[in-house]
């Protein structure tokens, strides 16, 4: 009897870490992360660039601005890919215009239709922040203004939140736009933005650079920018991040493996998809 009780004990508190994690591998080379507990509607999906099939694409340029806004689930469906992520903050916004600008640099199958910039409408945004480049032989690297290689498939964030597995977070200056608007060249103090738990999209790599990561976070996961940097780097690996456009904007679809239907996987803020300016998207071999 005693023997029974200390065998369980020991293996109760896998059961608990089973249980706030359902792990699943949907395609070759993903591996899909649903986090649960405690209170948490985490989503992190892991891309072997190793693996065979595996190539990505960023929403090309389109319509008079840069593109035209869809949400992530249409563009995964009209792709035909496996698995995408909601990509750039944009502008204008808030706004119902159907077409964009996107904030920061954008590649999409070797074409590169927008810059590092500063930009003129945007929430929290760094100017000229960092961009996640993925070449076509699947070689990743986090690229920044005066990079002179070329470019493949590059989607850019608002900062980048997580710098050799440091949280490296900014510290935002200008309080007096408590809004998060800024103005060009200018920072925001943003409360709503990085400080209080909003939804977040984030995408990184690992220390070897073999490893991408896809991750969505739910507003009821409660996290702040900095709050979500620190579980990433400490208990997934996460080497390298950057901010994505948020809130609304923020969204994980994936095709079901069994079935071929493509599906949003996180909780949408308000409860319905927005269409956004970028979607990155991932294509797979099936099992």
């Amino acid at each position: 009897m005693v023997v029974r009780f200390f065998l369980f004990s020991l293996l109760f508190p896998l059961f608990q870490i089973l249980g706030a994690e359902s792990v699943t591998h949907p395609f070759v080379g993903v591996t899909h992360i649903h986090r649960t507990e405690p209170a948490f509607g985490l989503h992190v999906v892991r891309i072997d660039l190793d693996a065979p099939g595996i190539r990505f694409q960023l929403t090309g340029p389109g319509g008079t601005r840069e593109t035209v806004r869809q949400t992530t689930l249409d563009f995964l469906a009209s792709v035909g890919a496996q698995v995408a992520i909601n990509g750039h903050f944009f502008a204008p916004y808030p706004s119902e215009d159907s077409e964009a600008f996107l904030i920061g640099l954008a590649a999409s199958e070797g074409v590169v239709y927008s810059s590092f910039e500063t930009p003129a409408q945007s929430y929290a945004l760094v100017a000229s922040a960092p961009a996640l480049h993925i070449d076509a032989m699947n070689r990743a690297s986090i690229v920044r203004r005066g990079y002179t290689g070329e470019l493949w498939t590059a989607v850019s964030g608002s900062a980048q939140i997580i710098t050799g597995g440091v949280v490296t977070v900014p510290v935002y200056r200008d309080a007096e736009h408590s809004d998060g608007l800024l103005t060009p060249g200018s920072y925001s103090n943003a409360r709503s933005w990085y400080n209080v738990p909003n939804p977040r999209t984030v995408v990184g790599l690992s220390s070897d650079k073999r490893t991408v990561f896809l991750v969505t976070a739910d507003r009821a996961a409660g996290f702040t920018v900095t709050a979500l940097a620190a579980l990433l780097a400490r208990e997934y690996g996460v080497h390298d991040a950057l901010n994505l456009d948020g809130g609304g904007s923020t969204t994980l679809a994936m095709q079901n493996p069994s079935t071929g239907e493509r599906e949003v996987m996180n909780a949408l803020s308000g409860g319905r998809a927005r269409a956004v300016a970028s979607s990155l998207a991932v294509f797979a071999r099936r099992r």
